[in-house]
């Protein structure tokens, strides 16, 4: 599995807070631009867009400051750093969806059940919504760049808000024609589907961030390679006891290299150096440490 190109510390952190900053920005001029769409056209589905839209800025900002706090430095009190705190931030944007998604859905169903929608001003919306696909899909850019560069979490699960805004306001626009040509159930119906699409999406990213604030491994074929790489090294019988997880952007490895009981000290320790080099060169963000266990 290839390995992203490595930043230093400086590029690293200008793009995250790039990201964050765009991020809060956009979701910032969508809220504004939807609640005048909203007020003027009343329609459920704009409405609905525009709730999710006010959560995004409450999770981009959550984001910006999670991010804040992953960047700084290890120190006394937490010695292996302030990773985590990306992933904590992806739980709070999760809870954020799961609410605005059932305020959505309950609200589809209480119009559905009361056959009543009355939409006027369908134009302002479809215009309204195709600046925010514009907007979103500018946004989306820049993060797709960002989080393919620094693997960012919390950039990630932001920029998966977006995707699913973009699918929100292209189903939105789709509701409003079919609303200028008499078909007034669309509006509903749609926002609907869009809540549920909200709940569904939100699930797994909630997952994945519980999984690394529980130390989950790094993937198998990661693994794999570490092991290759390891095992490649003339001189090295065997490992053990390999543990690994990562915190943020740091991969963090451990493990027992078996080696001939009889070498000398120095030898030892230079061939458990050449193992993390070669490491480091496959993963070089990674903390590792070794231990030498005589065969």
């Amino acid at each position: 599995m290839p390995h992203r190109q490595t930043l230093d510390q400086t590029s690293h952190e200008r793009l995250m807070k790039l990201a964050s900053r765009a991020s809060v920005v956009t979701a910032a001029t969508l809220i504004v631009v939807k609640l005048v769409a909203w007020f003027m056209t009343d329609s459920l589905s704009v409405f609905a867009t525009l709730l999710d839209s006010v959560m995004d800025v409450i999770a981009s900002v959550i984001t910006l400051v999670a991010v804040k706090i992953a960047l700084e430095p290890a120190d006394a009190e937490h010695r292996f750093g302030h990773g985590k705190a990306e992933y904590l931030a992806v739980l709070a944007q999760s809870m954020f969806i799961c609410g605005s998604a059932i305020i959505l859905f309950l609200n589809a169903i209480d119009q559905l059940l009361a056959g009543e929608n009355h939409i006027s001003n369908e134009e302002v919306g479809i215009y309204v919504m195709l600046f925010s696909i514009v907007a979103t899909l500018i946004l989306l850019v820049i993060q797709s760049y960002v989080v393919k560069r620094t693997g960012s979490a919390a950039i990630a699960a932001d920029s998966m808000h977006y995707r699913v805004d973009l699918l929100t306001n292209v189903t939105v626009m789709g509701a409003l024609i079919g609303a200028s040509y008499g078909y007034f159930y669309m509006d509903a119906g749609f926002a609907l589907i869009i809540s549920i699409y909200m709940l569904a999406s939100v699930g797994k990213m909630a997952w994945d961030a519980t999984q690394q604030l529980m130390d989950h491994s790094l993937p198998e074929e990661q693994v794999r390679e570490i092991e290759q790489i390891v095992m490649a090294v003339e001189g090295i019988q065997g490992i053990h006891e390999m543990r690994t997880r990562i915190s943020g952007r740091v991969p963090f490895i451990q493990m027992h290299l078996d080696l001939n009981g009889n070498l000398p000290l120095r030898t030892a320790h230079d061939l458990g150096q050449v193992a993390e080099d070669r490491i480091l060169t496959y993963m070089p963000t990674a903390d590792i440490i070794i231990h030498l266990d005589p065969d």
